[in-house]
């Protein structure tokens, strides 16, 4: 399976001020994401980013990047606009992965990439979840597949519901129930990412405030690809930076 990897990379960010520069042993955090892309096979990695401090980290480095639009409600419109302007062949397959993923598998990118065909536009990721906690909390989406592994539906809310076994306890799991987490990686064909900026919006999307519902909404499907392990987490807290700042120094 032959894709390309785009990271989109934006300055902004309410919980942590320019994230995407964030220092991580010596290399900003959008340059180690893309290190980690790289190492997925894709036959070419490209970061897609609004500001040109960000293009002036990857350029310094020796990573591709793209200047955008600043006005992108997504980070799929973002790709959508850079992927538009690489001239690529309708069934090219190209994978979003997040700038502030520097620890991401690079298997799991190349799994996921593999699921995309002409009859599936779109592929993501989930993980099983163990724990009753991440079950009814609310930020940690869920996703309920298919007989073929396609997803659904996407939701906040604690999907499938065992209506016998919570009726007993919550604090425990039932026997067999394995609720999955959605991981926030995408891949998508190259003909469908043309067709995703004119989809309006729908209402679940507007509902749950998970953009991945606009797809299925609209009638296409989205492949699901379950991993048997956690994925290491991404960057969202000053918190979570100490913890991927301290896994490189280990590695030293």
């Amino acid at each position: 399976m032959s894709f390309i990897a785009i990271i989109p990379a934006r300055l902004a960010s309410s919980r942590l001020p320019n994230k995407p520069l964030a220092d991580i042993g010596g290399k900003p955090m959008v340059v180690r994401t893309a290190e980690q892309a790289l190492l997925s096979g894709a036959s070419a990695i490209m970061v897609a980013t609004d500001h040109a401090d960000i293009v002036a980290a990857c350029k310094a480095h020796g990573v591709p990047v793209c200047m955008t639009r600043a006005d992108h409600p997504s980070g799929t419109d973002r790709i959508a606009e850079v992927a538009a302007s690489m001239n690529l062949a309708d069934d090219a397959v190209i994978v979003n992965v997040q700038g502030d993923e520097p620890l991401i598998a690079p298997a799991l990118i190349a799994a996921t990439a593999a699921l995309v065909s002409a009859d599936v536009p779109m592929a993501t990721a989930a993980h099983t979840i163990h724990s009753a906690e991440d079950a009814f909390n609310p930020n940690v989406v869920k996703v309920v597949l298919d007989k073929h592994g396609r997803a659904l539906y996407f939701s906040r809310a604690t999907i499938p519901w065992h209506r016998d076994g919570f009726a007993i306890s919550r604090a425990q799991f039932p026997p067999a129930y394995a609720p999955l987490r959605h991981i926030g990686l995408y891949a998508y064909r190259n003909d469908f990412l043309k067709k995703y900026p004119q989809l309006a919006v729908s209402p679940l999307e507007q509902i749950e405030t998970l953009e991945q519902l606009r797809v299925l909404w609209h009638g296409y499907a989205i492949a699901v690809h379950v991993t048997d392990s956690s994925p290491a987490p991404g960057v969202d807290t000053a918190e979570d930076l100490e913890r991927v700042r301290q896994f490189f120094m280990d590695k030293k």
